[in-house]
């Protein structure tokens, strides 16, 4: 439980940051406001897959005991590696367009393609340990 909070507030200092990011890179490069940048998205991306779903995962792992699972370490690495590597993705494209030096490439379209895999198995594997503990439970009552 406590690596869930611990990745929780991390994630909210790194999405708080983002936004003030976001707000002062483009003011200092004289950025068209009302132009799209994914620096725009990075922020809610970290309060939400980051921030909010640890603390969700948090009060699953206090009901259910799910970090006692052997899966769980997976879930969790797998699922931070991902949102690391999806956001990180986020911030360089944004950058890039921000700077007016956006390159398309097949390499960060692909990184950013892996990002959202390894979330998506990541959170296909919590949902099977959730279940694997809500069966557990309802059998035991």
């Amino acid at each position: 439980m406590k690596k869930s909070f611990i990745a929780s507030a991390i994630y909210l200092v790194l999405g708080l940051s983002s936004g003030v990011f976001y707000r002062e890179f483009t003011k200092l490069n004289e950025f068209e406001a009302g132009q799209y940048t994914q620096l725009s998205v990075v922020h809610t991306h970290l309060l939400t897959l980051g921030f909010l779903v640890f603390l969700i995962v948090l009060l699953l792992d206090n009901a259910f005991k799910l970090s006692d699972d052997w899966r769980f370490k997976t879930f969790f690495w797998l699922y931070n590696a991902g949102l690391v590597l999806s956001t990180s993705i986020m911030v360089l494209r944004g950058i890039q367009s921000v700077l007016g030096t956006e390159v398309e490439s097949g390499a960060i379209a692909g990184i950013a393609g892996l990002g959202h895999i390894m979330l998506s198995l990541a959170l296909g594997l919590l949902l099977i340990i959730l279940g694997i503990k809500i069966w557990a439970k309802a059998e035991k009552s």
